[in-house]
């Protein structure tokens, strides 16, 4: 019997969505406010969604706790109060869009779980602009 267990989380970053090898008016023209150089920041939501089989032994499919603290050192400690761009070395050749954020992030959390599990990441970058990630 296969169950998705939930965790939230949240972070606060700021980006800026440009191409270096770009003008800046072609960069203003695709990405428009986004492309300020003085960056712009967003309250991000996460939600990491783990399917697997409920442990006979435990009722778990996994222990929230543990997902939470993948989370906590993958996530929460390395993009919350950052510049994405300028902080986080995921970021220095890839264009932070929530698309590739969801990516990144999908990938941190994917290496510290059981390979039998399915992962699906959402992402929330305003409460009506949010993408979806489930490694396919």
């Amino acid at each position: 019997m296969r169950v998705t267990v939930h965790r939230r989380a949240h972070f606060n970053a700021a980006h800026r969505l440009y191409r270096k090898d770009w003008s800046f008016e072609k960069n203003d023209q695709v990405f428009g406010k986004c492309n300020n150089p003085n960056f712009h920041g967003h309250n991000y939501e996460l939600i990491a969604s783990v399917t697997g089989d409920i442990d006979p032994e435990t009722g778990y499919v996994i222990d929230v706790k543990i997902l939470k603290d993948i989370i906590k050192s993958e996530v929460e400690d390395a993009f919350d109060h950052k510049n994405l761009n300028l902080e986080v070395p995921e970021f220095q050749e890839l264009n932070p869009t929530a698309e590739n954020i969801v990516v990144v992030i999908y990938n941190k959390i994917k290496k510290h779980l059981n390979p039998d599990f399915d992962l699906e990441v959402t992402l929330y970058e305003t409460p009506r602009n949010f993408v979806t990630y489930s490694g396919e």
